[in-house]
Protein backbone atom coordinates (compact mmCIF):
# COMPACT_ATOMS: atom_id res chain seq x y z
CA UNK A 1 0.00 0.00 0.00
CA UNK A 2 1.29 3.42 -0.52
CA UNK A 3 3.05 4.53 2.22
CA UNK A 4 2.89 7.83 0.86
CA UNK A 5 -1.16 7.85 1.33
CA UNK A 6 -2.51 10.00 4.43
CA UNK A 7 -4.68 8.86 6.90
CA UNK A 8 -7.49 11.36 6.12
CA UNK A 9 -6.84 10.07 2.23
CA UNK A 10 -11.03 10.90 1.29
CA UNK A 11 -12.70 10.66 -1.84
CA UNK A 12 -16.42 10.16 -3.23
CA UNK A 13 -15.55 7.85 -6.58
CA UNK A 14 -12.69 5.40 -5.39
CA UNK A 15 -14.34 2.49 -3.60
CA UNK A 16 -14.75 0.47 -0.34
CA UNK A 17 -11.96 -2.36 1.18
CA UNK A 18 -10.74 -3.55 4.16
CA UNK A 19 -11.65 -5.02 7.86
CA UNK A 20 -12.62 -8.20 9.80
CA UNK A 21 -15.37 -10.03 7.65
CA UNK A 22 -17.87 -12.48 9.61
CA UNK A 23 -17.62 -16.21 8.26
CA UNK A 24 -14.43 -17.37 7.10
CA UNK A 25 -13.72 -13.73 5.04
CA UNK A 26 -10.31 -12.38 5.49
CA UNK A 27 -8.81 -9.78 8.00
CA UNK A 28 -8.21 -6.95 5.96
CA UNK A 29 -7.49 -5.34 2.84
CA UNK A 30 -5.16 -7.57 1.63
CA UNK A 31 -4.23 -9.31 5.09
CA UNK A 32 -3.99 -12.79 3.18
CA UNK A 33 -3.26 -12.43 -0.25
CA UNK A 34 -3.32 -16.62 -0.57
CA UNK A 35 -6.98 -16.71 -0.03
CA UNK A 36 -7.46 -13.84 -2.85
CA UNK A 37 -6.53 -16.77 -5.82
CA UNK A 38 -9.12 -19.06 -3.83
CA UNK A 39 -12.23 -19.83 -5.66
CA UNK A 40 -15.96 -20.38 -4.48
CA UNK A 41 -17.03 -22.70 -2.43
CA UNK A 42 -15.10 -23.64 1.19
CA UNK A 43 -16.32 -25.69 3.93
CA UNK A 44 -18.56 -23.14 5.84
CA UNK A 45 -18.41 -26.00 9.12
CA UNK A 46 -21.29 -25.25 11.19
CA UNK A 47 -23.00 -21.79 10.75
CA UNK A 48 -25.91 -20.67 12.76
CA UNK A 49 -28.02 -18.77 9.82
CA UNK A 50 -31.48 -17.94 10.19
CA UNK A 51 -34.32 -15.82 8.74
CA UNK A 52 -34.20 -12.73 7.95
CA UNK A 53 -36.06 -10.07 5.34
CA UNK A 54 -34.04 -7.30 3.42
CA UNK A 55 -35.22 -4.56 1.35
CA UNK A 56 -33.26 -5.18 -2.23
CA UNK A 57 -32.21 -1.81 -4.99
CA UNK A 58 -36.15 -2.11 -6.53
CA UNK A 59 -38.05 -2.46 -3.13
CA UNK A 60 -38.67 -5.90 -2.80
CA UNK A 61 -38.75 -7.42 0.34
CA UNK A 62 -36.77 -10.70 0.53
CA UNK A 63 -36.85 -13.27 3.31
CA UNK A 64 -33.99 -15.82 3.09
CA UNK A 65 -31.56 -17.49 5.31
CA UNK A 66 -28.37 -15.43 6.42
CA UNK A 67 -25.72 -15.20 6.18
CA UNK A 68 -25.78 -16.85 2.80
CA UNK A 69 -22.88 -19.70 2.56
CA UNK A 70 -23.33 -20.60 -1.29
CA UNK A 71 -24.12 -17.23 -3.30
CA UNK A 72 -24.21 -16.82 -7.62
CA UNK A 73 -23.96 -12.93 -9.25
CA UNK A 74 -25.56 -12.13 -12.09
CA UNK A 75 -25.51 -9.41 -14.86
CA UNK A 76 -23.50 -6.28 -14.95
CA UNK A 77 -21.26 -5.72 -11.53
CA UNK A 78 -22.97 -7.85 -9.89
CA UNK A 79 -19.77 -10.37 -9.01
CA UNK A 80 -17.31 -7.09 -8.56
CA UNK A 81 -19.51 -6.10 -5.88
CA UNK A 82 -19.59 -9.44 -4.13
CA UNK A 83 -15.84 -9.51 -4.46
CA UNK A 84 -15.36 -5.86 -2.85
CA UNK A 85 -17.39 -7.60 0.04
CA UNK A 86 -15.00 -10.63 0.35
CA UNK A 87 -17.41 -12.93 -0.72
CA UNK A 88 -15.84 -15.08 -3.57
CA UNK A 89 -15.56 -17.85 -1.24
CA UNK A 90 -19.29 -18.23 -1.21
CA UNK A 91 -19.48 -18.24 -5.17
CA UNK A 92 -20.78 -21.00 -6.70
CA UNK A 93 -20.91 -20.69 -10.19
CA UNK A 94 -20.29 -17.78 -12.65
CA UNK A 95 -21.36 -16.72 -16.40
CA UNK A 96 -19.63 -17.35 -19.01
CA UNK A 97 -18.60 -13.84 -20.26
CA UNK A 98 -16.51 -13.92 -17.07
CA UNK A 99 -14.73 -16.64 -18.18
CA UNK A 100 -14.29 -15.78 -21.76
CA UNK A 101 -13.17 -12.21 -21.76
CA UNK A 102 -9.92 -11.69 -19.91
CA UNK A 103 -9.46 -8.02 -19.92
CA UNK A 104 -10.54 -5.33 -18.09
CA UNK A 105 -11.98 -6.34 -15.08
CA UNK A 106 -9.73 -6.00 -11.92
CA UNK A 107 -11.84 -8.55 -9.68
CA UNK A 108 -11.10 -11.39 -12.17
CA UNK A 109 -6.94 -10.48 -12.12
CA UNK A 110 -7.63 -10.77 -8.37
CA UNK A 111 -9.62 -13.96 -8.16
CA UNK A 112 -8.63 -15.68 -11.54
CA UNK A 113 -10.00 -19.38 -9.87
CA UNK A 114 -13.48 -18.26 -10.19
CA UNK A 115 -13.27 -19.10 -13.57
CA UNK A 116 -12.42 -22.66 -12.85
CA UNK A 117 -16.47 -22.25 -11.11
CA UNK A 118 -19.35 -23.96 -12.95
CA UNK A 119 -21.17 -21.39 -15.92
CA UNK A 120 -24.38 -20.25 -14.84
CA UNK A 121 -25.39 -18.50 -18.06
CA UNK A 122 -24.21 -16.44 -21.18
CA UNK A 123 -23.64 -13.31 -19.13
CA UNK A 124 -24.03 -9.87 -20.59
CA UNK A 125 -25.83 -6.50 -20.63
CA UNK A 126 -28.67 -8.36 -22.70
CA UNK A 127 -29.28 -11.68 -21.51
CA UNK A 128 -31.77 -13.09 -19.73
CA UNK A 129 -31.54 -15.71 -16.75
CA UNK A 130 -31.18 -19.17 -17.11
CA UNK A 131 -33.74 -21.00 -14.46
CA UNK A 132 -32.59 -24.22 -14.79
CA UNK A 133 -28.98 -23.57 -14.98
CA UNK A 134 -29.09 -21.51 -11.84
CA UNK A 135 -30.57 -24.15 -9.63
CA UNK A 136 -28.06 -26.85 -11.18
CA UNK A 137 -25.20 -24.79 -8.48
CA UNK A 138 -27.55 -24.63 -5.76
CA UNK A 139 -27.27 -21.22 -4.53
CA UNK A 140 -28.86 -19.95 -1.28
CA UNK A 141 -29.40 -16.64 -3.11
CA UNK A 142 -28.94 -15.05 -6.21
CA UNK A 143 -27.35 -11.52 -6.32
CA UNK A 144 -28.81 -10.24 -9.80
CA UNK A 145 -27.42 -6.45 -11.40
CA UNK A 146 -29.56 -4.32 -14.18
CA UNK A 147 -30.94 -8.01 -15.79
CA UNK A 148 -34.58 -7.74 -14.04
CA UNK A 149 -36.76 -5.38 -12.98
CA UNK A 150 -39.23 -5.90 -9.82
CA UNK A 151 -41.60 -8.06 -11.68
CA UNK A 152 -38.91 -10.35 -13.90
CA UNK A 153 -36.90 -10.41 -9.91
CA UNK A 154 -40.32 -12.32 -8.51
CA UNK A 155 -40.78 -14.30 -11.62
CA UNK A 156 -37.09 -15.44 -11.20
CA UNK A 157 -37.56 -15.98 -7.49
CA UNK A 158 -40.76 -17.81 -8.07
CA UNK A 159 -39.70 -20.32 -10.93
CA UNK A 160 -36.25 -21.03 -9.06
CA UNK A 161 -37.32 -20.90 -5.51
CA UNK A 162 -34.37 -19.51 -4.71
CA UNK A 163 -34.55 -15.47 -3.15
CA UNK A 164 -33.34 -13.23 -5.98
CA UNK A 165 -31.72 -9.81 -4.30
CA UNK A 166 -31.61 -6.91 -6.45
CA UNK A 167 -28.49 -4.73 -7.05
CA UNK A 168 -27.72 -1.47 -8.84
CA UNK A 169 -25.01 0.79 -9.51
CA UNK A 170 -27.71 3.79 -10.35
CA UNK A 171 -27.69 4.56 -14.33
CA UNK A 172 -25.80 2.60 -16.55
CA UNK A 173 -22.40 4.12 -17.04
CA UNK A 174 -22.70 6.71 -14.45
CA UNK A 175 -21.74 7.23 -11.05
CA UNK A 176 -25.01 6.86 -8.43
CA UNK A 177 -22.98 6.59 -4.83
CA UNK A 178 -25.68 5.85 -3.00
CA UNK A 179 -26.73 3.24 -4.84
CA UNK A 180 -23.49 1.16 -5.08
CA UNK A 181 -23.34 1.40 -1.37
CA UNK A 182 -26.93 0.98 -0.51
CA UNK A 183 -25.68 -2.63 -2.64
CA UNK A 184 -22.81 -3.19 -1.27
CA UNK A 185 -24.27 -2.83 2.65
CA UNK A 186 -27.35 -4.96 1.46
CA UNK A 187 -24.44 -7.58 -0.08
CA UNK A 188 -22.55 -7.37 3.42
CA UNK A 189 -25.51 -8.26 5.25
CA UNK A 190 -26.51 -11.32 3.65
CA UNK A 191 -23.23 -12.89 3.12
CA UNK A 192 -22.11 -11.45 7.05
CA UNK A 193 -19.43 -9.18 6.05
CA UNK A 194 -21.26 -5.57 7.08
CA UNK A 195 -18.53 -4.17 8.82
CA UNK A 196 -16.44 -5.02 5.89
CA UNK A 197 -18.38 -3.32 3.20
CA UNK A 198 -18.74 -0.52 5.95
CA UNK A 199 -14.94 0.25 5.45
CA UNK A 200 -14.79 0.34 2.02
CA UNK A 201 -18.22 2.50 1.30
CA UNK A 202 -15.88 4.69 4.19
CA UNK A 203 -12.53 4.04 1.98
CA UNK A 204 -14.57 5.42 -1.58
CA UNK A 205 -16.00 8.55 -0.02
CA UNK A 206 -12.66 9.21 1.87
CA UNK A 207 -10.74 8.90 -1.12
CA UNK A 208 -13.23 11.48 -3.17
CA UNK A 209 -12.89 13.71 -0.30
CA UNK A 210 -9.01 14.14 -0.76
CA UNK A 211 -9.72 14.43 -4.48
CA UNK A 212 -12.14 17.01 -4.30
CA UNK A 213 -9.76 19.03 -1.52
CA UNK A 214 -6.83 18.81 -3.58
CA UNK A 215 -8.41 21.05 -5.56
CA UNK A 216 -10.44 22.92 -4.01
CA UNK A 217 -10.44 27.14 -4.11
CA UNK A 218 -8.79 27.04 -8.03
CA UNK A 219 -11.10 29.24 -10.18
CA UNK A 220 -11.81 27.85 -13.56
CA UNK A 221 -10.13 30.39 -15.27
CA UNK A 222 -6.72 29.51 -13.70
CA UNK A 223 -7.48 25.56 -14.65
CA UNK A 224 -6.69 24.04 -17.79
CA UNK A 225 -8.96 23.11 -20.74
CA UNK A 226 -9.35 19.22 -20.50
CA UNK A 227 -11.16 16.51 -22.78
CA UNK A 228 -11.18 13.04 -22.77
CA UNK A 229 -11.40 11.03 -26.26
CA UNK A 230 -11.97 7.21 -27.04
CA UNK A 231 -14.36 6.21 -24.96
CA UNK A 232 -15.99 3.09 -25.49
CA UNK A 233 -19.71 3.14 -25.76
CA UNK A 234 -21.11 -0.48 -27.53
CA UNK A 235 -17.41 -0.92 -29.27
CA UNK A 236 -14.50 0.80 -29.54
CA UNK A 237 -14.99 4.43 -30.38
CA UNK A 238 -12.61 6.90 -31.71
CA UNK A 239 -11.60 10.55 -30.54
CA UNK A 240 -15.20 12.12 -31.24
CA UNK A 241 -16.37 10.19 -28.66
CA UNK A 242 -16.43 11.90 -24.82
CA UNK A 243 -18.05 12.58 -21.58
CA UNK A 244 -19.70 15.31 -20.47
CA UNK A 245 -19.54 15.35 -16.28
CA UNK A 246 -16.69 12.20 -17.05
CA UNK A 247 -16.43 10.82 -13.34
CA UNK A 248 -12.58 11.30 -12.71
CA UNK A 249 -12.51 14.87 -14.11
CA UNK A 250 -15.77 15.66 -12.01
CA UNK A 251 -13.70 14.42 -8.75
CA UNK A 252 -10.87 16.46 -9.24
CA UNK A 253 -12.50 19.68 -10.53
CA UNK A 254 -11.30 19.63 -13.98
CA UNK A 255 -12.17 22.51 -16.21
CA UNK A 256 -13.94 19.59 -19.09
CA UNK A 257 -14.56 21.54 -22.19
CA UNK A 258 -17.34 19.31 -22.98
CA UNK A 259 -19.04 20.38 -19.71
CA UNK A 260 -20.09 23.33 -21.80
CA UNK A 261 -23.08 21.41 -23.50
CA UNK A 262 -24.37 21.24 -20.37
CA UNK A 263 -25.43 18.04 -21.13
CA UNK A 264 -24.29 14.87 -19.03
CA UNK A 265 -23.22 11.46 -19.97
CA UNK A 266 -21.52 10.07 -23.31
CA UNK A 267 -21.69 12.22 -26.67
CA UNK A 268 -20.15 11.94 -30.20
CA UNK A 269 -18.81 15.09 -30.65
CA UNK A 270 -17.85 17.09 -34.36
CA UNK A 271 -14.49 17.58 -35.27
CA UNK A 272 -14.88 21.13 -35.84
CA UNK A 273 -15.78 21.88 -32.26
CA UNK A 274 -12.91 19.90 -30.37
CA UNK A 275 -10.62 22.32 -32.18
CA UNK A 276 -12.96 25.07 -31.09
CA UNK A 277 -12.79 24.04 -27.13
CA UNK A 278 -8.77 23.45 -28.26
CA UNK A 279 -7.88 21.82 -24.98
CA UNK A 280 -4.70 22.62 -23.34
CA UNK A 281 -4.63 18.51 -22.30
CA UNK A 282 -6.07 15.38 -23.67
CA UNK A 283 -6.43 12.02 -22.48
CA UNK A 284 -7.48 9.29 -24.16
CA UNK A 285 -9.15 6.30 -23.27
CA UNK A 286 -6.56 3.40 -24.10
CA UNK A 287 -9.67 1.04 -24.84
CA UNK A 288 -9.84 3.14 -28.16
CA UNK A 289 -6.21 4.28 -28.29
CA UNK A 290 -5.72 2.07 -31.58
CA UNK A 291 -8.41 3.54 -32.75
CA UNK A 292 -7.27 6.76 -32.28
CA UNK A 293 -3.79 6.26 -33.61
CA UNK A 294 -4.51 5.03 -36.42
CA UNK A 295 -6.96 7.89 -37.53
CA UNK A 296 -3.61 10.53 -36.36
CA UNK A 297 -1.56 8.75 -39.33
CA UNK A 298 -4.73 9.10 -41.50
CA UNK A 299 -5.86 12.76 -40.54
CA UNK A 300 -2.46 14.19 -39.26
CA UNK A 301 -3.30 17.79 -39.84
CA UNK A 302 -6.48 17.57 -37.97
CA UNK A 303 -4.48 16.03 -34.35
CA UNK A 304 -1.48 18.75 -35.62
CA UNK A 305 -3.85 21.73 -35.31
CA UNK A 306 -4.72 20.70 -31.91
CA UNK A 307 -2.76 22.36 -29.43
CA UNK A 308 -2.45 19.49 -26.40
CA UNK A 309 -0.72 17.67 -29.48
CA UNK A 310 1.54 20.25 -30.61
CA UNK A 311 2.55 20.50 -26.69
CA UNK A 312 2.77 16.67 -26.35
CA UNK A 313 0.30 16.92 -23.25
CA UNK A 314 -1.92 13.65 -24.37
CA UNK A 315 -1.71 10.95 -21.76
CA UNK A 316 -4.06 7.59 -21.52
CA UNK A 317 -6.29 6.71 -19.17
CA UNK A 318 -6.97 3.25 -18.73
CA UNK A 319 -10.97 2.14 -19.40
CA UNK A 320 -12.94 2.29 -16.00
CA UNK A 321 -16.28 0.64 -17.44
CA UNK A 322 -16.32 -2.92 -18.32
CA UNK A 323 -19.48 -4.87 -17.54
CA UNK A 324 -20.04 -1.20 -15.77
CA UNK A 325 -18.32 0.40 -13.56
CA UNK A 326 -15.06 -0.75 -12.14
CA UNK A 327 -14.79 1.65 -9.75
CA UNK A 328 -10.93 0.94 -8.46
CA UNK A 329 -9.94 1.72 -11.88
CA UNK A 330 -12.19 4.78 -12.08
CA UNK A 331 -9.97 6.74 -8.62
CA UNK A 332 -6.73 5.67 -10.38
CA UNK A 333 -7.87 7.38 -13.01
CA UNK A 334 -8.94 10.06 -11.12
CA UNK A 335 -5.37 10.27 -9.08
CA UNK A 336 -3.81 10.21 -12.75
CA UNK A 337 -5.47 12.79 -14.23
CA UNK A 338 -5.54 14.88 -10.97
CA UNK A 339 -1.15 14.33 -11.13
CA UNK A 340 -1.71 15.64 -14.83
CA UNK A 341 -3.59 18.51 -14.51
CA UNK A 342 -2.44 19.72 -11.21
CA UNK A 343 0.69 18.38 -10.26
CA UNK A 344 1.50 21.05 -7.28
CA UNK A 345 -1.47 19.27 -5.82
CA UNK A 346 -0.65 15.81 -6.56
CA UNK A 347 2.71 16.08 -5.74
CA UNK A 348 2.67 13.41 -3.07
CA UNK A 349 0.89 10.98 -5.72
CA UNK A 350 2.69 8.31 -7.57
CA UNK A 351 0.21 7.17 -9.92
CA UNK A 352 0.99 3.58 -10.47
CA UNK A 353 1.76 2.83 -6.35
CA UNK A 354 -1.32 4.92 -5.62
CA UNK A 355 -3.63 2.40 -8.15
CA UNK A 356 -1.92 -0.88 -6.46
CA UNK A 357 -3.05 0.71 -3.27
CA UNK A 358 -6.58 0.88 -4.32
CA UNK A 359 -6.44 -2.46 -6.25
CA UNK A 360 -5.23 -3.98 -3.12
CA UNK A 361 -7.45 -2.57 -0.51
CA UNK A 362 -10.58 -3.12 -2.94
CA UNK A 363 -9.64 -6.30 -3.96
CA UNK A 364 -6.79 -7.91 -1.88
CA UNK A 365 -4.06 -7.79 -4.88
CA UNK A 366 -2.35 -5.10 -6.73
CA UNK A 367 -3.85 -5.66 -10.04
CA UNK A 368 -2.03 -2.70 -12.05
CA UNK A 369 0.65 -4.15 -13.92
CA UNK A 370 -1.97 -7.01 -15.46
CA UNK A 371 -3.88 -3.74 -16.02
CA UNK A 372 -1.51 -1.85 -17.88
CA UNK A 373 -0.16 -5.19 -19.57
CA UNK A 374 -3.83 -4.80 -21.44
CA UNK A 375 -4.24 -1.71 -22.12
CA UNK A 376 -1.15 -0.01 -21.85
CA UNK A 377 -1.52 2.18 -18.21
CA UNK A 378 -0.58 5.59 -17.20
CA UNK A 379 2.17 7.41 -19.43
CA UNK A 380 2.04 10.06 -22.33
CA UNK A 381 1.09 9.14 -26.05
CA UNK A 382 2.46 10.10 -29.25
CA UNK A 383 -0.32 10.77 -32.04
CA UNK A 384 2.69 12.05 -34.15
CA UNK A 385 4.49 8.87 -34.41
CA UNK A 386 3.34 5.48 -36.47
Amino acid sequence: MNKKIRENCPWLLCLLLVGMTLLGCSAGPGSNKAETDQPAVRAQGTVNSEMQTVTDLVGREVNLKIPAQRIVAVGPGALRLVAYAEGTDRVVGIEDMEKKVPTGRPYMFAYPKLKSLPTIGQGGIDTVPDEEVLLSVKPDVIFIAYLVDRAKADNLQNKTGIPVVVLSYGPLATFNEEEIYQSLDLVGKVIGSQQRTAEVINYVKKSQLDLAERTKGIADADKPKVYVGGLGVKGTQGIESTQAKYPPFMNIGARNVVDETGKSGSLMIEREKLVSWDPDILFIDEGGYSKVLADAQKNPSFYQSLRAVKNGRVYGQIPYNFYTTNIDTALADAYYAGKVIFPEKFQDIDPVEKSEEIYTFLLGKPVYEEMAKDYGGFKKLDLTQP
